[in-house]
């Protein structure tokens, strides 16, 4: 008969039955058997140990468990099976490679990975990860983003409902067209995004979160395009969760007057701003006044429903290059989305300025590198998706054409001397 070998691995010689689990060495995850909210299907998944109705990783999310008979266990081969009554797979991690001496362990990070026992215990080395295979949720030192080398995209998956973990209608990912930025997508349609990177304070707006609790890091290379978060105090119990609904949630398990839950620091979108191209074309979301929406300087008014709803503009002069066009500088927003753009890494914010003036269809230019201050990013086309962001959120400064007569009082002005 099979026996559990140790608390924290399961090899070909062990298997995991319903009430049993594994317990990371430091005793923070536990992998085992669970059913959801109401249902009385049955999962494998992974949860906190001291918060265990938080699942942060489930297995088989598609394939439901009817009964409390199946079992985990490594094959021969090296994968991690989960067996139902009468032998047959119920989910395996699909492994192609034959491995001498398979063990898997969960790690006290809440990774699960498969490794040769006879070979060294380290990131290369695993064979498989659950880190590669996201569900709701981001870790503290979990990726979401590319992995270039195997072709391998790490993105987080709703679950279906708080009933069901199988796959549900959002999506949040890294979206690496021009300039990486984070978007939840409903299905193929966007649903929210963030602005561009900023060292300081992560993506804008969407998780730009300031705050003394976690840093956030960005990696693009040719291995590799990755998102991660740390916290400052470990150990610390933080998740980031897309829920079912595509609220993507940031929160961290902390003690109040009431004992121990969790605290949650930031959930993106909000009502209105947060919304992809909630307003319109053309137009800025002011999530802290009312009218929520307004027409970007340089276009009118053309209809709205009340003053919370979307707006239409329309350009408030019909040539599209007048004699002494300026710009005006929109300080601190999300700036608008990377629909029709050009990109030059090379260029400083002046020559960026010469460039976009010289072309009549450029709306608008940024510096490309947030962080440093550098690079030229040009609009062109209807502008989607800007935004002022909410206190303690952080932006960027966009620099906005206008006929000079349009120049207005509320922005500061910059003068270009070409």
């Amino acid at each position: 008969m099979k026996v559990l070998l140790a608390a924290d691995t399961v090899t070909p010689a062990s298997f995991i039955r319903d009430g049993e689990k594994l317990v990371s060495f430091s005793q923070r995850f536990e992998l085992g058997f669970f059913s959801p909210g109401k249902s009385k299907s049955r999962y494998l998944g992974i949860w906190f140990r001291q918060v265990s109705d938080t699942v942060v990783w489930v297995a088989n999310r598609d394939r439901p468990i009817s009964d409390h008979n199946a079992v985990l266990t490594v094959s021969n081969n090296g994968n991690l099976v989960l067996l139902n009554q009468k032998n047959g797979t119920i989910w395996s991690t699909n492994l192609f490679s034959e491995v001498k001496n398979p063990v898997a362990q969960l790690r006290d990070d809440g990774n699960l990975v498969i490794r040769d026992n006879s070979s060294a215990n380290t990131t290369e080395s695993y064979l498989w990860q659950s880190f590669d295979y996201p569900t709701d949720t981001l870790l503290q030192d979990m990726k979401m983003g590319w992995d270039l080398k195997n072709r391998l995209e790490r993105y987080l998956s709703s679950w279906q409902s708080d009933d069901d973990p199988s796959p549900g209608k959002f999506t949040s990912r890294l979206e690496i067209q021009v300039l990486t930025k984070m978007c939840t997508f409903n299905g193929s349609v966007k649903f929210t995004c963030s602005g561009q990177w900023n060292d300081q304070a992560g993506f804008v707006s969407a998780i730009s979160y300031t705050n003394f609790l976690y840093k956030q890091f960005l990696v693009e290379n040719q291995d590799e395009i990755s998102y991660w978060y740390e916290p400052y105090n470990r150990p610390s119990i933080m998740t980031l969760k897309l829920n079912p609904s595509g609220l993507l949630t940031r929160q961290i398990w902390n003690e109040n007057s009431n004992g121990w839950d969790w605290d949650v620091l930031f959930s993106f979108p909000d009502e209105y701003c947060g919304k992809y191209g909630y307003c319109g074309a053309n137009t800025i979301c002011s999530p802290d006044q009312k009218p929520v929406c307004e027409c970007l300087e340089g276009f009118k008014l053309k209809s709205k429903v009340n003053q919370t709803g979307p707006i239409k503009c329309e350009r408030s002069h019909s040539s599209e290059c007048i004699r002494g066009e300026q710009f005006i500088k929109l300080d601190n927003i999300r700036a608008p989305d990377f629909i029709e753009v050009s990109l030059n890494q090379s260029m400083n914010l002046q020559q960026c300025a010469a460039e976009c003036l010289k072309n009549c269809s450029c709306r608008a230019y940024a510096n490309s590198n947030v962080t440093e201050g550098s690079g030229c990013l040009m609009w062109f086309g209807d502008l989607l998706d800007a935004s002022w962001p909410r206190r303690n959120f952080t932006g960027q400064s966009v620099y906005l054409r206008v006929p000079a007569s349009e120049t207005g009082t509320i922005f500061a002005f910059l003068k270009l001397m070409l």
